[in-house]
């Protein structure tokens, strides 16, 4: 008998997530209704009630699911990212590119619905937002000690917004291949960060620059909505926003308002 364990199924819980961030990024929020998610996942409309209160509940969990992933992941990577300070930078970035590159249904909605949430909902996606820009901007910080606080916050927004740039890019032929595409926006994301150093970024780049060597042919468009919105914090979108963390200025899964 094989020891072998097959990967953990996944829940029906989050089926109905994964199909519902992928129809409120296609069609938005009010163009979905609950028997098309129902239908994604073979189940009656009715049936989702089971699972969750309504729309309004899963766009919740969405959106404050998704920004407590990358908060709990980036403490995660900084805690054990490295023994250095750019080992972490590193860490924080590879994260944020899975991200990006896995759930990029998630960034449109959240660049599109977070105004839907209910206030209390909201809030708390700024606030672990907010925690997660900071967490960034004391790695950064590490790395380029005699860089500004509010330049390190700027430069940690932009870089949301550059990561979070990836649903602009889905044309047929439009992105290299994954591990293409994942090494192309961490050597982009190190380059950013290295203008911080103020001699062209020899502090702490060599490893950024090693891992991105592999996709220097490949190019890439979008972002600019992203990058420009980091006045506050956030982290997961990016047109409006890009993270809070997201992308634009306040708005992004790693850029909140």
């Amino acid at each position: 008998m094989s020891s072998t364990h097959a990967p953990a199924a996944t829940s029906r819980r989050e089926q109905i997530l994964k199909e519902a961030a992928r129809l409120f990024a296609e069609r938005g929020f009010h163009g979905v209704g609950v028997d098309e998610i129902g239908a994604a996942v073979g189940i009656s409309g009715p049936g989702l009630y089971r699972h969750f209160a309504g729309k309004d509940a899963m766009l919740a969990e969405l959106l404050v699911g998704i920004s407590e992933r990358l908060l709990d992941g980036g403490r995660i990577r900084a805690a054990s990212g490295g023994d250095s300070p750019a080992a972490v930078l590193d860490a924080l970035i590879d994260g944020h590119i899975d991200f990006a590159l896995d759930d990029r249904p998630l960034i449109t909605v959240h660049d599109r619905e977070l105004d839907r949430l209910r206030e209390a909902d909201r809030k708390r996606v700024r606030r672990l937002q907010r925690e997660y820009v900071e967490l960034w901007v004391q790695v950064v910080r590490e790395v380029y000690p005699a860089c500004a606080e509010a330049d390190a916050r700027a430069s940690v927004h932009a870089v949301f917004g550059l990561l979070n740039s990836t649903p602009h890019l889905s044309r047929p032929g439009a992105l290299p291949g994954r591990t293409e595409m994942s090494a192309l926006l961490h050597r982009l994301a190190r380059g950013a960060f290295a203008t911080l150093a103020g001699d062209g970024g020899a502090a702490g780049d060599a490893g950024g620059a090693r891992r991105g060597s592999a996709a220097g042919d490949a190019g890439a468009t979008g972002g600019a909505r992203h990058g420009s919105a980091a006045a506050d914090a956030g982290a997961t979108s990016g047109a409006r926003h890009g993270a809070g963390a997201f992308s634009g200025p306040s708005d992004t899964p790693g850029q909140s308002r």
